[in-house]
């Protein structure tokens, strides 16, 4: 034992040599420092425990655990040692652990916990105890559960129950960064530990417990004594670290990339994630790197575990001329202006409003309360009787009376009335706010009753998860946001009531009405998959999480009148197209064994997705394909075909994808799932109804085999261009216009502006019929280009008059909008008033007149 210590005492004096004479001569940066001391500390605590382990094994026995397998001291390092960070004179934060209890099998046997008690004393005196050769690293044991009156060592089932029954916010953020470094059964180790230290999903709950750190670290910060620390004082290195924890506290059990225990690394990967400002990160970094550099020059001074400027002016210019300083002011600037950095930052991540407070805390004087709130929580709280209607009239609620009895039975109902302590504490803060919001949306036009029962229900669905409450309170710019959401579209409404996780979206106004990027789609999906790689459900609601965020993103910007309606169905068009593709790609992973994508299958889009006139409700019509003459192929494919079914369709925690629709198939509901190629061609050549060539005009290649893909391209523009007889041509086309419209009655004096005739289905069967009949002609009709440039094509060719092209273009753009409008409203059926459309009605009949030789009103 005096041997390893005198030989480890003697290179950590060869290490700390080492170093600091390539940090200051710049040969070395701080990450060298780290890691150089970091391995140090990771090879001494090695080398101490099996040493030791060996020379008690020979007296008492080897560890046996309750089936007879041995065990090991498993030594976990914390802190600066578990994020690899350690300073050249850091003390080392360490927790002992072992698998299983059990007993030593020697001539002296003695329980595991005090084996590894003895063993864990013996290490800690190897490591810390001064001797002629000095110490190698100071060791601190308090992290370890129930601190320093707790057992030095504890098999994983008590560690376990420790933090499921004892475990506090302090101690997530502590063993955010654990790390074992000895020992076996790491993987179960972890699995104990990440449950506790990261929540499923996000979690704003824990917003509450690091308050009351941040408020610790705050106070601890204006005590005199700490002003000159560049660790624990204002603007120092803990409240970098605590800002970047904090976050991954929140976000890492939704994205495990954040599950990170460096600093630095866990900073680079929410950057990457955009959940800090560029400008924070950047600030944040060079602080760090700076503050860094700082302390090890102010510890290489006497071998000093200090982080505290020196108050003499020559050792204080000492410090600036290591620091590369031509004076100690510039020193001081410096530091200056990046600890006022980081404490702005760190007060972001934790304001002072009452919105970004617990809801126990007690009130400041400084609280800035919406408007209005406080009669609106005497309302909630029934106290000013015959006032509130009143109350509720004056700030512009159509309907006081229906709405305190509304607020009446909420505040009976079982909901409400079985909530947690802390959930209805929060929302009895909310719902007065949510009065506020609506009334001040009133206020801007829409109908303040309206928005407050869309804010309530959404508050009711929510309410049973404290973290969505706590998420609303954290963040008080969120609910104006909110409010104004819910009072541009029901629909918006109900699909966020649906999925509200999506709040999360609202946070950020800059990225939420970002401009979408197909390519950060894609590598922001592919990594989210790769993070579950071989998890189907986890893939599967990752999928769901990714699709309802990039729809909601594109809502917001609808509703914002940042897209057009052609412009958001070409995007939400692409982002089905990148989920069917990323779903097809994993499930044939999963057939395969893990190995690439299937080469001879393909997803056919039809209807809307094939036009890329994709609603936010829209059905997916599919066609898939393959082109493989192994005998087993049928079986295979369809197999895939259904998995990618079952993954599109499926209900999961998360909710749903889209609802498929695979009648256009080869023989339609009686045909196979999948269909060869070859007798995909067979059948369009010689079996296929004219109807099913009309579909054909809007049917493109969306996922798989690209070859298979273009192989169908071809085939496509083949039979589009076959030479039909263009009176037969209307006939049928015709007759499948009026078993459409009888299949979508509608009793009503409105005008339906899809099904109607003059409506959306004239436009595109007139357009179909053009396609049809004249591709032969001219390959350019052939194009999956949409209505209206087809509109256009046909006028450019001289197959329609201009008027006619045009009048029709302006006609299906409106139409188009219209429908857009209501459905955003959450109307079941797009009709409208009939009077108001008969001049686009009249322009669909000019259409019909031109392209079929009779009016549209034969069709009704």
């Amino acid at each position: 034992g005096a041997a390893l210590a005198s030989a480890l005492r003697r290179l950590r004096r060869l290490l700390f040599v080492h170093t600091i004479a390539r940090d200051l001569s710049g040969r070395a940066d701080w990450r060298e420092v780290c890691i150089a001391v970091t391995r140090l500390a990771e090879l001494a605590i090695r080398a101490a425990v099996m040493l030791h382990h060996r020379r008690l094994a020979a007296t008492h026995g080897e560890p046996r655990g309750q089936h007879g397998v041995a065990q090991q001291l498993v030594v976990v390092g914390m802190g600066k040692l578990g994020g690899g960070e350690l300073n050249v004179s850091s003390d080392v934060d360490l927790i002992f652990l072992y698998p299983e209890d059990g007993d030593t099998d020697g001539a002296r046997p003695l329980s595991n916990r005090e084996f590894f008690e003895r063993l864990g004393r013996r290490v800690i005196s190897a490591l810390s105890e001064v001797t002629a050769d000095g110490f190698i690293f100071r060791v601190d044991m308090r992290l370890r559960p129930y601190g320093e009156s707790g057992p030095l060592a504890v098999p994983f089932s008590a560690l376990e129950q420790y933090l499921i029954t004892q475990g506090r916010a302090w101690e997530r953020y502590a063993w955010l960064k654990a790390r074992p470094l000895t020992g076996g059964a790491h993987d179960e180790l972890i699995g104990l530990i990440r449950p506790f230290v990261y929540r499923k999903y996000l979690d704003f709950d824990a917003y509450d417990g690091l308050r009351d750190i941040h408020r610790q670290i705050r106070q601890q910060g204006r005590r005199r004594d700490y002003a000159r620390n560049i660790k624990l004082g204002p603007g120092g290195i803990r409240e970098i670290e605590f800002t970047v924890q904090a976050l991954q506290l929140v976000r890492g059990g939704r994205e495990p990339a954040l599950q990170i225990a460096g600093s630095m690394p866990a900073l680079a990967a929410l950057e990457a994630r955009a959940l800090l400002p560029e400008a924070a990160v950047l600030a944040l970094r060079e602080a760090y790197v700076f503050l860094r550099n700082c302390e090890h020059r102010l510890q290489y001074r006497d071998d000093a575990q200090t982080q505290t400027l020196p108050a003499d002016p020559a050792e204080y210019n000492a410090l600036a001329q290591a620091m590369g300083f031509d004076s100690s002011p510039a020193l001081t600037i410096a530091l200056d202006n990046h600890r006022a950095e980081v404490s702005a930052h760190f007060e972001a991540v934790f304001g002072n409003s009452e919105g970004n407070r617990a809801t126990s805390d007690p009130p400041s004087e400084h609280d800035e309360r919406p408007a209005g709130s406080e009669r609106f929580s005497a309302l909630w709280r029934d106290e000013l009787g015959d006032d509130g209607a009143e109350a509720l009239a004056q700030a512009g609620f159509g309907d006081p009376a229906a709405l305190l009895a509304t607020l009446t039975r909420v505040r009976a109902s079982s909901r409400y009335l079985h909530l947690p302590a802390l959930s209805q504490q929060r929302f009895d803060v909310l719902l007065p706010r949510l009065l506020t919001a609506a009334a001040a949306e009133g206020r801007s036009g829409a109908d303040a009753q309206t928005v407050f029962m869309r804010l309530l229900a959404l508050l009711e669905t929510v309410s049973r998860r404290s973290a969505y409450l706590a998420l609303v309170i954290e963040h008080p710019p969120l609910l104006p946001r909110l409010a104004q959401l819910m009072g541009a579209s029901g629909w918006a409404a109900e699909y966020l009531t649906r999925h509200p996780i999506l709040l999360d979206e609202l946070l950020d106004a800059r990225v939420l009405l970002s401009d979408p990027d197909i390519n950060d789609w894609r590598q922001e999906l592919s990594r989210l998959l790769g993070e579950h790689a071989g998890d189907t459900e986890r893939q599967m609601d990752g999928l769901r999480h990714f699709q309802h965020a990039q729809t909601f993103r594109l809502l917001a910007q609808d509703l914002a009148g940042t897209l057009t309606v052609e412009r958001l169905s070409d995007h939400l068009s692409a982002l089905a197209d990148l989920i069917i593709a990323a779903t097809v790609e994993e499930v044939w992973k999963q057939m395969r064994g893990g190995q690439g994508p299937s080469t001879r299958f393909a997803v056919i889009g039809y209807g809307k997705l094939g036009g890329k006139e994709l609603g936010y409700a829209s059905d997916l019509d599919l066609v898939f394909l393959y082109d493989d003459a192994d005998e087993e192929s049928v079986e295979r494919y369809t197999r895939l075909a259904h998995r990618t079914i079952t993954w599109l369709t499926s209900t999961t925690a998360a909710g749903r994808l889209y609802d498929t629709d695979l009648r256009l198939r080869p023989d339609g509901a009686a045909g196979l799932v999948v269909s060869s190629f070859r007798g995909f061609r067979r059948y369009q050549s010689e079996q296929a109804w004219t109807w099913e060539h009309q579909a054909l005009t809007r049917a493109r290649f969306v996922a798989g085999d690209p070859a298979l893909g273009a192989a169908f391209e071809e085939e496509r523009t083949r039979i589009l261009r076959m030479r039909r007889d263009i009176d037969a041509l209307r006939i049928d086309i015709a007759d499948m216009r009026r078993k459409m419209f009888a299949g979508h009655p509608n009793p009503t004096a409105m005008f339906d502006l899809k099904h109607d005739p003059g409506g959306m289905v004239d436009v595109e069967f007139a357009v179909q019929l053009l396609v049809l009949a004249h591709a032969h002609q001219h390959a350019s009709l052939t194009r999956n280009a949409g209505n209206i440039a087809l509109l256009g094509m046909a006028h450019a060719l001289r197959l329609l008059p201009a008027s006619v092209a045009e009048s029709a273009t302006v006609a299906y753009r409106h139409y188009r909008r219209r429908q857009h409008q209501l459905r955003l409203t959450g109307a079941p059926h797009a009709r409208v008033t009939a009077g108001p459309e008969s001049v686009h009605r009249a322009a669909v009949d000019a259409l019909w007149m031109a392209v079929f030789g009779v009016s549209w009103r034969v069709i009704g």
